[in-house]
């Protein structure tokens, strides 16, 4: 999706500034905007493809004028609706009108060091071999499409060299939308600046994407 969050080589929106010693959370507020939302994907009813395309199907104005937990609330609303967990009035009104869907499972306070040292590792076996082999020439693919993917706007088209062949993921295009895990392999792609960037960058400078078997093909 070229949503509002895929912004690398957009111009108009002022310079990166780097916060020194950032702290991890900048208001009280954030600590509990992550626990909900942490506890609400242990729910089981989606997946983290499906939760990171509902924060990019943001309108634009709101995405762009949120800060990053913002963010995650915002979405979190969407997906709680979409999977009957509560319903706009009861958003509205603060506090719960009727009874919604039932979890799968709870996450208990008890729970919450072991399950975050777990993580959620989603590589998978494919029966497969792989297609490419480092050094392999490549060229990403040109689409733009409404629904979620892991490709970059600005890689799009572009021409590179595999650099490594890191193990077979789940695909999250798909993933994301109900379709199933369909695990593909996933492989680093180098590309020149020049390619990415265009005249005027760094000739010196490379950039690396980890991508998925379906963005690559023969170059």
């Amino acid at each position: 999706m070229n949503g509002p969050h895929d912004l690398g080589g957009a111009h108009g929106l002022g310079p990166v500034a780097p916060e020194k010693d950032e702290p991890y959370f900048h208001a009280e507020w954030e600590k509990r905007a992550l626990g909900i939302t942490l506890s609400c994907g242990a729910f089981g009813a989606w997946t983290i493809d499906e939760s990171r395309h509902a924060r990019e199907s943001l309108p634009p104005a709101t995405y762009l004028s949120a800060s990053y937990y913002e963010i995650w609330t915002r979405a979190l609303e969407t997906l709680l609706k979409r999977h009957g967990f509560v319903s706009q009035a009861e958003l509205d009104a603060g506090h719960r009108l009727e009874q919604g869907a039932t979890p799968k499972r709870v996450l208990k306070a008890d729970m919450v060091a072991g399950v975050l040292a777990k993580g959620g590792p989603c590589d998978r076996p494919v029966e497969t071999a792989p297609r490419f082999t480092v050094g392999d020439r490549v060229r990403t693919k040109n689409f733009n499409p409404e629904t979620h993917t892991r490709l970059p706007r600005y890689a799009r088209a572009k021409l590179g060299r595999v650099e490594a062949v890191q193990g077979s993921f789940v695909f999250p295009d798909d993933n994301a939308h109900g379709r199933g895990e369909n695990p593909q392999w996933v492989y680093s792609v180098v590309f020149d600046a020049v390619e990415i960037w265009g005249d005027g960058a760094d000739p010196s400078l490379t950039i690396a994407l980890d991508l998925w078997e379906s963005y690559i093909f023969p170059a």
